[in-house]
């Protein structure tokens, strides 16, 4: 961790003063929208989970496997149809679990789980029991429900399996389609939750927002992380449409944490909150990122919530898009504690700063090797990796940099890889082992449009992938600085971190 300079710092006041008018002057067609919309104007944890391996105990292991195979033979988190009906049906069924709890729901494009994790750390830190439900897993499935800060172990995801097995049997019959694999997940983290029960839980959309399984829920917070595109088939070809429909999770007199967006994806986002009367704060108006610098191990931030201003917070995760994560993350915790509306203050000052120094988000420009280092980063989508390419580029300073790109078929590949061109050096096209991986001579294509052909070295095999990249960043020695980054997908990120040795 790095000390702040004592010197001539300009005054913090200043600096959102800056944040205010630049980011008044980037959305002046908003003023009509936002002048019916009530607005939030402040007046004045514990150490997160690590990846979960395998089971030891071989039958426990055996069970799981089977839970997931039975998982795996309902419709994947590609294949939808775009309704509520089934899984609230099943939520009727099952008493409704998701009301034994207030919730905060998060969408988005990008940043999803990351602002989710620091949600839950800052929430587990004053003292509340937490269900988390995040997705897609980087290595087990049960990572994508936690309670307290870590995955929920897999005995206990298998018993909320068979407790609520018969129910889906039930509804699978009087259903014109079968619950998805995504809908069952949905309905044990409801259940899990409420058996806990917690006090909070933080429930991250599985795609879009309206007609996510996860919408079933009416949360007190809804938070919008960016909006870019990404699986424009199903949302739309816009940030607009886009927007529209991730717009359905804000319910009646919420309070909206809006991240900052396209000019169009927030017009959509305020006249949501205008109909169903909901509160709105905004980053860069009544929250944002005051400062930041880099620091051992991650940055140092200075941010400004809801209630006044949180200095000296020390974040553990690289780049400059995760420090706005974490300015929507305090935004929507203070926010659900009505910090900014029912009263204005700001929460304790070494509360927030525990809870952020304790966060990870595995999968997200995570070390796992030194010598040569090798970073991992889920980016998936053009606009992941731009931030990612900036991440990896600030906090590290590789003097030579290899990519490891194993992505899906159905993204924008040229964009994601036009991102990290100027920063790689050679890139190693390889594929996960999922059925959505795009053919490695494909992506090779694509790759020898982008870098030439030069730069592009093919390996099928994502071990393969790995040893030849780590040779390369090599060839410049042992004390050179080289490095590599893999990235493309979550499944590419996790089947690596399994490959490096990490759990």
């Amino acid at each position: 961790m790095s000390e702040r300079p004592q010197n001539d710092d300009p005054d913090p006041n200043d600096a959102f003063d800056e944040l205010v008018d630049a980011e008044t002057d980037r959305d002046p067609d908003l003023a009509v929208i936002e002048a019916g919309s009530r607005t939030l104007r402040a007046q004045a944890g514990p150490p997160q989970d690590s990846v979960p391996a395998r089971p030891a105990d071989p039958e426990v292991d055996r069970a799981l496997r089977a839970v997931e195979e039975e998982l795996a033979g309902r419709w994947g988190e590609t294949k939808l149809d775009p309704s509520v009906q089934r899984i609230v049906a099943l939520l009727d069924i099952l008493g409704s679990p998701q009301r034994a709890y207030p919730s905060i729901h998060i969408t988005g494009t990008n940043g999803k789980t990351s602002t989710a994790r620091m949600i839950e750390a800052l929430l587990s830190a004053f003292d509340l029991r937490t269900g988390r439900y995040t997705s897609p897993h980087v290595q087990s499935i049960t990572e994508r429900i936690s309670l307290d800060g870590s995955p929920i172990s897999a005995e206990r995801f298998i018993e909320t399996y068979r407790d609520i097995a018969p129910y889906l049997e039930m509804i699978d019959s009087q259903q014109e389609f079968r619950l998805s694999f995504f809908e069952v997940l949905t309905a044990m983290a409801f259940a899990a939750f409420a058996d806990a029960p917690v006090d909070a839980a933080v429930v991250e959309v599985g795609m879009g927002g309206t007609w996510d399984a996860t919408n079933v829920i009416d949360g007190d917070v809804a938070v919008v992380t960016p909006i870019a595109l990404d699986h424009t088939d199903r949302l739309g070809e816009t940030p607009e449409q886009i927007a529209g429909e991730k717009s359905g999770i804000i319910k009646k007199d919420a309070t909206v944490v809006l991240a900052q967006q396209p000019v169009d994806a927030a017009s959509v986002m305020l006249k949501r909150a205008v109909e169903v009367d909901a509160t709105v704060a905004r980053e860069g108006m009544e929250f944002g990122v005051l400062s930041r610098e880099v620091a051992v191990g991650g940055q140092m931030l200075t941010l400004r919530g809801l209630g006044g201003e949180y200095p000296e917070i020390f974040l553990p995760l690289y780049g400059a898009h995760q420090a706005h994560n974490a300015a929507v993350a305090l935004a929507a915790v203070e926010a659900f504690f009505g910090v900014g509306s029912d009263h204005a203050r700001t929460l304790d000052i070494d509360t927030i700063r525990s809870a952020f120094a304790a966060v990870s988000s595995p999968g997200r420009m995570e070390v796992v090797r030194r010598s040569p280092t090798v970073v991992l980063d889920a980016a998936h989508n053009p606009a992941g990796a731009q931030a990612a390419a900036e991440a990896v580029t600030e906090a590290f300073g590789f003097s030579r940099l290899v990519g490891v790109v194993g992505a899906s078929a159905d993204k924008d590949v040229r964009g994601f890889l036009e991102a990290f061109e100027p920063i790689f050096a050679e890139i190693v096209v390889t594929r996960n082992s999922s059925h959505r991986a795009m053919d490695p001579d494909e992506l090779a294509a694509v790759a020898v449009e982008v870098f030439g052909a030069e730069r592009v070295q093919v390996e099928p095999r994502l071990d393969d992938a790995l040893e030849a990249a780590i040779t390369l960043a090599e060839e410049e020695g042992e004390f050179s600085g080289a490095g590599v980054l893999v990235t493309g997908s979550v499944i590419t990120v996790g089947e690596a971190r399994l490959l490096l040795g990490r759990s």
